[in-house]
């Protein structure tokens, strides 16, 4: 008998202003670290037309391709659909619910940068998503 799929852990929003640059490697490293164990999207209050040529640059780098993604408008249901909403720069374009985890991530602003600029801020979002997961592992163990 073959195993049954196993729900998502979690699902977890990450939100930018453009959806073009932080939320889209946030939701790529999350996506990549974690695998079906969360679900993941991403969102922008202003959605930009695509996603940062050299954010998609950066996370090539780092093995993970997000260059056919594209940026998406910020939905009240997008929030109340999560478990976890992580914020980069929105202020107060994000709606807030109860029985949701908020976290807001002061992450520099990829946008008009070069790869290099960006790198860092890769790496930073890098960072930070390994801790969410073991976050999310520990919370769900306890």
């Amino acid at each position: 008998m073959a195993p049954q799929p196993t729900a998502p852990l979690a699902s977890v929003l990450f939100v930018c202003v453009h959806n073009a640059g932080r939320s889209q490697m946030a939701a790529g490293f999350l996506t990549h670290l974690a695998g079906d164990r969360v679900e993941v999207s991403s969102a922008g209050s202003l959605p930009a037309d695509q996603v940062n040529p050299a954010a998609v640059e950066a996370m090539a780098e780092a093995g993970i391709d997000i260059s056919t993604e594209l940026p998406k408008l910020l939905t009240t249901e997008a929030v109340k659909a999560s478990d976890y909403v992580i914020t980069m720069g929105c202020g107060d374009a994000c709606p807030v619910f109860p029985g949701r985890t908020y976290l807001d991530w002061a992450l520099e602003d990829p946008a008009g940068q070069g790869v290099e600029a960006v790198r860092p801020i890769r790496d930073e979002i890098r960072t930070r998503v390994e801790a969410l997961i073991a976050a999310i592992d520990a919370e769900r163990e306890a």
